[in-house]
């Protein structure tokens, strides 16, 4: 696979955030089906393990590579994943969120700490370490922005804040919380709603 850009900040963020939300479209939609196999591998089924792999990693891959900028880490970090997944499976609770939402926040939490940390390892060795930076088409770059931005402007305020705050400033929730003076759960709850609000409308084509 190859990967090309050369944005950072606030733009390359937005873009992290239309991948996601445009690839999840394409994950299959099973919500029944998704609770079932976490449930299994919350028994230690590892076949369920790997059909919720199947089924998800492609959309977490996509999160992460765009978090860490390099496609290498972004496969080793996916695996820690899917590796939290099955330490954590008999803690989800279907009713906080889908399986897709559960999956991709411990995929964001996981690509943060990774880039922060190889930020602060290439510091320590006094900037010798170079990280290619990742791109992609400019026309495709472009339309995903133009996709995002109208659908953002369809959200609530409340919403659309929490969602920014959070992706565009490579915030943790706990600390986008803090950012808005917000309690985390309201900032979770907010961002949960915007980012489902956001799938339908891109889904539907509503926003093109």
């Amino acid at each position: 696979m190859s990967y090309s850009t050369e944005k950072s900040g606030p733009d390359a963020a937005a873009l992290v955030l239309a991948d996601v939300v445009l690839d999840a479209r394409d994950a299959p939609v099973q919500e029944d089906e998704w609770a079932a196999l976490v449930m299994a591998i919350a028994e230690g089924d590892q076949g369920a393990l790997r059909e919720l792999y199947e089924h998800t990693h492609r959309i977490v891959f996509t999160l992460i590579v765009r978090i860490v900028k390099a496609p290498a880490t972004a496969e080793e970090v996916t695996l820690d994943v899917y590796h939290d997944v099955w330490q954590r499976s008999a803690a989800y609770d279907r009713t906080r969120g889908t399986v897709v939402a559960w999956i991709m926040n411990i995929a964001r939490s996981r690509g943060i700490d990774r880039h922060r940390l190889d930020h602060r390892q290439k510091r320590v060795d006094d900037g010798t370490q170079h990280v290619e930076p990742i791109q992609q088409p400019i026309e495709l770059a472009d339309d995903r922005r133009r996709l995002l931005d109208h659908a953002l402007g369809t959200l609530t305020i409340d919403e659309r804040r929490a969602i920014e705050t959070a992706y565009f400033q490579e915030l943790t929730y706990a600390e986008a919380a803090e950012r808005l003076g917000e309690p985390l759960g309201t900032i979770k709850t907010r961002i949960r709603s915007g980012l489902a609000k956001l799938r339908t409308l891109l889904a539907t084509g509503t926003a093109s």
